[in-house]
Formats: C-alpha cells, structure tokens, sequence
C-alpha cells in the first residue's frame, strides 16, 4: 500500500472541485472554490505521492463553533483509514485552538449513511434530549447564475 500523509492547508480549488465531484457533491464553480477555500479556517488533506486523495475542511468561527465540511476521499482509497484521520487531524485543529477552558462545538451533516462513521468519532445525532434536528437552507444568490467550473463535470446533488 503506498504511503499516505496527512497535510494542513495545501487544498487547491481544482483538488476540491474534483473530490467533490468524486464524492457526488454538486458541481463548484472555480471562483466559488476558492472564495470557500480562503474564507476557511483550516484544511487537512490526504496526500498519496503528489496527489490529494482526500480532503476535510473546518469553517465556524473559531471560537465557539467550528463545523466540519465536504469530507471526501477518492473512492479507490476509501477503506483505508484515511477519512478518520482527516476528521481526526480537523478535530484535533479545533481543540487546540480553541480558547482554554471554553466550551466549544463541532458539527457536521454526516452524508445519508455516514452517520455510523462519525458516530464512533463521537459525534451524536440529532434530534436528541437537548437539542432539535439540524436544518439547512439551500439558495442560488439572487442575480447570479451558477457558473461552470470548466471541468465539465458534475452530477448536480
């Protein structure tokens, strides 16, 4: 099995447009990718030889509330471990810097299927006893068109 290492913050917007579509994410267009990249907190990337083959970020803001975003692993290297240590290295990102002694979250919306594998990460489910359900809003920003990222790809989940 080749070598695999875990690396901060070197995710590039045509890695993460293409995870994403190996993933069966939507379609990101590249100025879209890279706003979402720079506006990030942090990224842990799996890296075999010179290519990224898988990928996590944290948004929130980082302090209180940190969320895990767009895990992705290629599909030819899923079962290896790499997603936990990726959401591993992003978790143990948030802890560290974090305010001492704070009490702080982090959350996610696990993929339909998933949640097991968050779940033995210590993550919960909701609804539970304290909190409701989580809840997202999708929308296309008014006045602009979705532009194509000039891959020529996507599914469009």
């Amino acid at each position: 099995m080749e070598d695999i290492i875990i690396v901060d913050n070197n995710l590039k917007p045509e890695d993460f447009i293409r995870l994403r579509l190996e993933a069966g994410f939507m379609e990101t267009p590249m100025e879209q990718a890279e706003k979402a990249l720079a506006n990030g907190l942090f990224t842990a990337s799996a890296l075999c030889g010179d290519k990224i083959v898988g990928m996590g970020r944290l948004i929130g803001d980082g302090a209180m509330y940190w969320y895990i975003q767009d895990v992705a692993v290629m599909p030819e290297y899923q079962g290896r471990g790499i997603g936990k240590a990726i959401v591993t290295r992003l978790i143990s990102y948030a802890e560290a810097n974090s305010l001492p002694g704070s009490k702080a979250s982090i959350g996610l919306i696990a993929a339909k299927g998933k949640e097991p594998f968050y779940e033995k990460m210590g993550f919960t489910k909701h609804p539970h006893d304290i909190s409701g359900a989580g809840m997202t809003r999708k929308f296309i920003a008014p006045g602009n068109e979705p532009k194509p990222n000039g891959l020529g790809l996507g599914n469009g989940r």
